[in-house]
C-alpha cells in the first residue's frame, strides 16, 4: 500500500474552479422498497404514496427558488440524488430537478448529475428513462454478489439481478460506480477478494467499499444488543481493510477518498470533491443537509425530516428545522475534517488558523509519527493514518 501523498497543484486544482462562485445541489430522496437492516438514514416505506410524492416534488422545486433567491447568481457545479432510493423516483420528476437547476444555475458546459440505484430488475427497467431525464452518473447500491450476504443485509435484489442491471445500466450511462459492504459477520479476505474482483471485472472505474457500520438504532444495532449479531474483531477488520487496498490499487485504483477508489481523476466524484473542497451545496428534501454562504458567513443547514413538516416548511417560508451561522474556527475545522479524508488533504493555512503548527504540538507529533504528512502547503493522512484517521483527527482537533 503507498502513502496517500497531496497531489501536485496543477493536478490538485484541476477541475476545482472559484468554489465560491459554484453551488451544487443535493436532493434526497426518502422512500425504499424496504428498510435495510444496517440503515439509519432519514428514509420510510415508499408503500405506493403517490400523492404524498408529487406534493414532495413541488416542494423540492418551491424550495429550490427560495434557496436561489437566497445564494444570489451561481454556476451549477454538480447535483446527487440520494436517499433512500432515488431510482424509484419517477424519472419526469427527476427531469423537473434537473431542468429547474440548471434555469436557477446556468451551468458553464456539462456537469455530473448522480442518482443512487438499485439494481432489481424492475427499478433496472427504469434506467433508460433516468437517463434520458438527465441523470450521467449511476451509483448502483449492489453492496455484494453473494445471495446469502445480500438476504442478511435485507437487500430486494439477487446477484444475478445485480449483474443484469450492470449490463443494463452500462448501456445508459457513460460513468458508473459501486457500493459494496464488506466486515459482515463470518466474512473472510478471500471471501472479499473474490467479491471485489467480480466488481472489477464488471468494468466499474469508481468503487466506494465501506465496512459494515452498525448503529444502535438500526435492526442491527439491536441485533448486537441482544448478542446475536456479532461482527469482525478488529484483526479481521483491519485484514479486510487491507485486502481492500491492495486488490484496488493492483487493479490501478487510487484511495483519493477514505472510502471511495476511482480508476483515474476523471473518474472520480466531482459532486463529493466539490462538498470535500468546502464548495457551497443546497439541500432539498426532507433532512437534507446543506451548507450555503450567506451574508458573508459559512451557513449549516438542515431541512425538516418528517416529510409532511418539510412540506409544511417549505409552504411556510421555513423548510429548515436547523440553520447555524459557523464562525471562523468552526469552518476552518469542518474543512480539516473532510479535507483529511482525501488524497489532497487540506490547506496547511487552515490548521494554522486552528492554531496548530508544524513545528510543535499534535500536528507536529502526528507528522512525526507517520500518520500526517506535509508538503506542497497541504496536509494529508499517510497509509499509516487513513485506516486510524478517526483517531488521527481526534488528536488534531481534540
Amino acid at each position: 500500500m503507498t502513502e496517500a501523498r497531496p497531489q501536485s497543484t496543477a493536478r490538485r486544482e484541476r477541475g476545482v474552479g472559484d468554489q465560491k462562485d459554484t453551488l451544487a445541489l443535493y436532493v434526497h430522496w426518502p422512500y425504499c422498497a424496504r428498510i435495510c437492516p444496517y440503515c439509519d438514514f432519514n428514509v420510510v416505506r415508499d408503500r405506493g404514496r403517490i400523492e404524498e410524492q408529487a406534493g414532495l416534488v413541488d416542494a423540492i422545486l418551491t424550495d429550490m427558488t427560495a434557496q436561489a433567491a437566497l445564494v444570489g447568481p451561481r454556476r451549477l457545479a454538480s447535483i446527487f440524488f440520494g436517499g433512500g432510493t432515488p431510482s424509484l423516483m419517477p424519472p419526469e420528476a427527476v427531469a423537473a430537478v434537473i431542468t429547474q437547476a440548471r434555469t436557477l444555475f446556468p451551468p458553464d458546459g456539462e456537469i455530473e448529475i448522480t442518482l443512487e440505484a438499485n439494481p432489481t430488475d424492475a427499478e433496472a427497467g427504469r434506467y433508460a428513462a433516468l437517463a434520458d431525464a438527465g441523470i450521467n452518473r449511476l451509483s448502483m447500491g449492489v453492496q455484494s454478489f453473494d445471495d446469502a450476504a445480500l438476504a442478511f443485509l435485507g437487500r430486494d435484489h439477487s446477484a444475478a439481478e445485480a449483474r443484469r442491471a450492470v449490463e443494463t445500466a452500462a448501456r445508459a450511462f457513460p460513468r458508473l460506480s459501486i457500493d459494496l459492504i464488506y466486515a459482515r459477520p463470518g466474512q473472510s479476505v478471500a471471501d472479499w477478494t473474490a467479491e471485489l474482483t467480480t466488481a472489477l471485472d464488471l468494468g466499474f472505474e469508481h468503487v466506494s467499499p465501506y465496512q459494515l457500520t452498525i448503529e444502535p438504532t438500526t435492526a442491527f444495532g439491536r441485533a448486537l444488543a441482544r448478542g446475536t449479531l456479532t461482527p469482525p474483531d478488529e484483526d479481521l477488520a483491519a485484514a479486510l481493510y487491507e485486502a481492500t487496498q491492495a486488490v484496488l490499487e493492483g487493479a490501478g485504483f487510487e484511495a483519493y477518498e477514505v472510502s471511495n477508489h476511482a480508476r483515474d481523476v476523471a473518474a472520480r466524484s466531482s459532486h463529493n470533491l466539490h462538498v470535500w473542497r468546502g464548495g457551497d451545496y443546497l439541500g432539498l428534501g426532507p433532512g437534507a443537509h446543506g451548507r450555503l454562504t450567506l451574508a458573508g458567513e459559512r451557513t449549516a443547514t438542515v431541512a425538516h425530516r418528517r416529510i409532511a413538516d418539510y412540506v409544511a416548511g417549505v409552504a411556510a417560508g421555513a423548510p429548515w428545522a436547523e440553520r447555524e451561522a459557523l464562525d471562523a474556527l468552526g469552518a476552518a475545522e469542518e474543512r480539516v475534517l473532510l479535507g483529511l479524508r482525501t488524497v489532497e488533504g487540506a490547506p496547511l493555512t487552515l490548521l494554522h488558523a486552528l492554531g496548530l503548527s508544524e513545528t510543535a504540538g499534535p500536528l507536529a507529533d502526528l507528522i512525526a509519527d507517520g500518520f500526517l504528512t506535509l508538503a506542497e502547503g497541504h496536509v494529508a493522512a499517510t497509509a499509516t493514518g487513513r485506516p486510524v484517521l478517526d483517531a488521527v483527527l481526534r488528536a488534531l482537533l481534540t
